[in-house]
This record gives structure tokens, C-alpha cells and sequence, in this order.
């Protein structure tokens, strides 16, 4: 989410001193890649890239299809195989044993349907949303449809398909899409003609709630903002939770912990982490967000605090189900040997991650089958 947030702002600079646009997009991998589909890259004139496509190895090559896009002013769809040792290929020693179709658009500024433009309408507002991007494998060289339908949980549609039919089709695929949060890949047929279809899954960023405004919050907060998500700081303390201590947060709230929640908003993306080194701040915390749709609440410190939190709790006759117990991470983060403020951050931030992409933060060494599903 972040990328994208820096595409859009770089478009607009471009915009603003007169530098045309190109949008490079994954749109399809087969096989492993460093970047999986919708990795984006915007490339401006001058030559500047914002955003990857790779680790680094396909940037190059690149630079200068999307040269030959400003000039033919039309999408065009690029293959690079990565498993190809000829060395009079691109995949040259490259080692991600992969296909990965990139899909060059060629941003007119004055269409206000743009690719560019639907990105920024899918990530305007917190929600989930549905990015649709044809592409005709059959024929590369022939000019791409590109991104062209937008469709948020709302239900509100933006789309620059003419075929009804067509339109049709990836309306109904797009909808089961935003129902099982995982993006596709379609083939439609109409009338000879074949089309490819990207269809994307684009959640909002994850929102963390950190709470507590000591210094051990700020590499937490620091790295949380580097990774694009939402950073809110809450603490009672007025001498700790200040603006300039925490600039990049959305909010900082100096609040008792039972009114936090209405100041708050919170979703099914939305994580805390209680790090106040005050015990009944947290605990009434806890207690504030037991019942609340949250699905990490990440508690600082030793496990024997967070079991004397849940047998306080308990001894007012809250009876915790097994469901609410489940998003209660005590003591919060991977265990790494994390010593300092800053090792701590990463080990919180990664549990975090791994929660949220239903994973179990074991090492890469030790998985048997391929990194990305």
C-alpha cells in the first residue's frame, strides 16, 4: 500500500512539471519471481522509477520498454523469463525460475479514469477493493486494455469496459473476489476474442494502535510508518503522548483507556499493542477490546502478567470465549532474542505481519514448498 501511495504522489508531481507517465504493472507469474502480480513501477520521462517490479534485475530492460511506450503513447505487454540462462536473453542468471508478464500503460493525465486515477479512488478511503486489469497474452504487441474497472465494498463500480458482456462477467467475478479476499486470474472468450483478467484484492494498509507514548513505542511507530500502515499513539500521559514526539502517527490521544475505542475506528485491520508499563492502564485496555472487532491485540512483557491480566479480568465474571482469547498475544512478538527497543519493534511488527497473512513466522529455510502461494 505504501508503494502506491508513492506512485500517486509521484504522479502528481510529474503531472504538475509537465513529465509524462508510464505505469508498469505484474500482471501475471509463472513460476517464482521476487515480485508477485500487482507489483508496480511508475517510469517518468526523465527517466526517474518510483516503485519495482523486481529485486532489482528487470528495472533496466524496464527503463527502456517503457521508453518505447511514451514514444508509441499505447500499453504494451512484455514477457520476461527468469529461468532463460541464453545469455542473449534477459533472463540471464537471474534465478527466480519464473514468467512474469509486466504490463507498460502509457498514463494520459487528462483521462480522469486513468490507471493512476483508479489507484488512487481504490486506496482514498479505509476499504477493501477490487482492481481489474486485461491483458491479451495471445497477442502481446497488440494495444492492452490495461486497467479498467474498479469495484469497492460499497458496491460502487467504475469501468471502462464497452462490451456489456464482458463488463458483465467481471462485475460477478469481481464481487466473488471481494468475497474470498484472494485475487484471480480469468480467461474470458467472447465473440473469437480472448481476453486475460487480473483480477486484485487491495485491502486497506493495516492500522496499529500503539499504546503507550514511551520511547520504546517510537521504533515501533517509525517502522510501522515505513511499511505504509496507520499509526495511532494513545497514552493518559499528556507529558508523553505529544505530536512532536510521534509526527507520522495519525492521531495521538492522550485518553482514559475505556473512552479510546470511541475515538478510534476500528476494523477488521486494526491491531494494538499495550506497551503503557502501567498495569491497569493496559488492563482496562484489554478489557475495552475484548469484545471489539480486532484481531491482534499484542500485550508487552512477560507472560505472567498477561495471565494475571486474564485472571483479573475472569475474577469480575468476564468469561472469555476461546475466539477472544485467540487474538490476545502475550508476551507480543516472534521470539528473535530481541533485547532492545528496536529489536523488540521488528519482532512485534513481524508477529503482526504474520497474523494478518495467516502465517506462523517460521523461517523461510524450513518451508517445503514455494515462499508465496
Amino acid at each position: 500500500m505504501n508503494e502506491l501511495k508513492e506512485i500517486i504522489k509521484a504522479y502528481d508531481a510529474a503531472k504538475e512539471s509537465g513529465n509524462a507517465c508510464v505505469l508498469a504493472t505484474v500482471v501475471h507469474v509463472q513460476g517464482s519471481s521476487y515480485r508477485r502480480p500487482g507489483a508496480r513501477m511508475l517510469v517518468l520521462e526523465n527517466g526517474l522509477m518510483i516503485g519495482a517490479i523486481s529485486g532489482g534485475c528487470l528495472e533496466g530492460d524496464a527503463l527502456k520498454k517503457a521508453l518505447l511506450t511514451f514514444t508509441e503513447k499505447k500499453s504494451r505487454l512484455v514477457s520476461y523469463d527468469t529461468s532463460d540462462e541464453d545469455d542473449a536473453t534477459i533472463g540471464i542468471q537471474l534465478g527466480c525460475e519464473g514468467i512474469i508478464q509486466v504490463l507498460f500503460e502509457y498514463i494520459v493525465s487528462t483521462d480522469l479514469n486513468n490507471p493512476i486515477e483508479l489507484l488512487r479512488k481504490a486506496i482514498a478511503k479505509r476499504q477493501l477493493a477490487i482492481i481489474v486489469t486485461l491483458y491479451d497474452l495471445s497477442d502481446k504487441r497488440n494495444n492492452q486494455m490495461g486497467t479498467c474497472f474498479l469495484l469497492d465494498n460499497q458496491g460502487e463500480v467504475n469501468s471502462l469496459i464497452s462490451s456489456a458482456l464482458l463488463n458483465q462477467l467481471i462485475h460477478h467475478d469481481a464481487n466473488q473476489v471481494l468475497l474470498s479476499n484472494l485475487s484471480v486470474f480469468k480467461t474470458y472468450s467472447l465473440e473469437n476474442i480472448v481476453t486475460n483478467a487480473f483480477i486484485e484484492y487491495l485491502r486497506p494498509p493495516i492500522s496499529l494502535v500503539v499504546v503507550g507514548a514511551g520511547n520504546d513505542a517510537v521504533p515501533l511507530m517509525q517502522m510501522a510508518t515505513i511499511l505504509g500502515w496507520e499509526v495511532n499513539v494513545v497514552d493518559g500521559r499528556s507529558t508523553h503522548a505529544k505530536k512532536e514526539r510521534f509526527i507520522s502517527a495519525c492521531q495521538v490521544i492522550v485518553s482514559r483507556p475505556e473512552l479510546v475505542v470511541d475515538q478510534i475506528l476500528i476494523d477488521s485491520r486494526t491491531c494494538f499493542v499495550l506497551m503503557t508499563h502501567n498495569y491497569k492502564y493496559d488492563l482496562q485496555m484489554l478489557k475495552a477490546l475484548i469484545d471489539k472487532d480486532v484481531s491482534y491485540i499484542g500485550i508487552l512483557g512477560p507472560k505472567k502478567k498477561m495471565q494475571k491480566m486474564l485472571n483479573d479480568i475472569e475474577s469480575e465474571k468476564i468469561e472469555l470465549s476461546e475466539q477472544q482469547l485467540s487474538k490476545i498475544y502475550g508476551p507480543t512478538g516472534l521470539d528473535i532474542g530481541a533485547e532492545t527497543a528496536e529489536e523488540i519493534a521488528i519482532s512485534i511488527i513481524a508477529e503482526i505481519q504474520a497474523v494478518f497473512n495467516q502465517k506462523q513466522g517460521t523461517m523461510l529455510k524450513w518451508k517445503k514448498d514455494q515462499i508465496h502461494s
